[in-house]
């Protein structure tokens, strides 16, 4: 099991100036990766940028929220809500509620995956590679995790979280396809 601490992450500019990125884990690393962790501070309202043939999954960490414009119709998504999967060839445009927020992000192309809120009930062993990111502070498997931490290549068997504040957590699995 590997833990990634977010906050000893450098945060990269992004292109278009609106905001920062800080890249927690891809697999396998560089430029030909299928899985992609990342958190974003969105600083301005812009579109988001489009990566064809990768299905995004987002969540809100931190803020009052954003309203995404999606080709299906806009979805307001608030710190606490579920985290919306979509085509990340559809590049929506992102409308800040009130100031900039702090989000997750799952990327991934040729592998399958979801990311969902941790509801106090244990994870079940799903045969798959699983990861687990807390915003705020928590305790895993008897280890204090700060906030903003990451960890990937979780044990197999049924997992449990302990939240040490309302801060969302999220897990995080994938699995080739075939």
């Amino acid at each position: 099991m590997q833990r990634i601490e977010a906050d000893r992450i450098a945060p990269t500019p992004w292109r278009n100036g609106g905001g920062r990125t800080r890249e927690l884990y891809t697999w396998p690393a560089g430029a030909d990766w299928q899985l992609r962790i990342s958190l974003a501070d969105i600083e301005q309202d812009g579109p988001f940028s489009a990566f064809p043939g990768v299905q995004r999954h987002f969540a809100v960490l931190q803020g009052a929220g954003v309203r995404l414009q999606l080709p299906e119709g806009e979805r307001l998504l608030r710190a606490g809500d579920a985290p919306l999967a979509f085509d990340g060839a559809a590049a929506p445009g992102c409308r800040l509620l009130d100031g900039a927020t702090r989000d997750l992000n799952l990327m991934l192309q040729r592998v399958d995956g979801a990311m969902r809120l941790v509801d106090g009930e244990p994870w079940p062993d799903e045969g798959c590679w699983r990861a687990l990111f807390v915003a705020g502070a928590a305790r895993f498997q008897g280890q204090l995790l700060a906030p903003r931490t990451l960890l990937v290549d979780l044990p197999a068997g049924p997992l449990r979280l302990t939240r040490l504040d309302a801060a969302p957590a999220f897990w995080i699995a994938a699995q080739t396809r075939g």
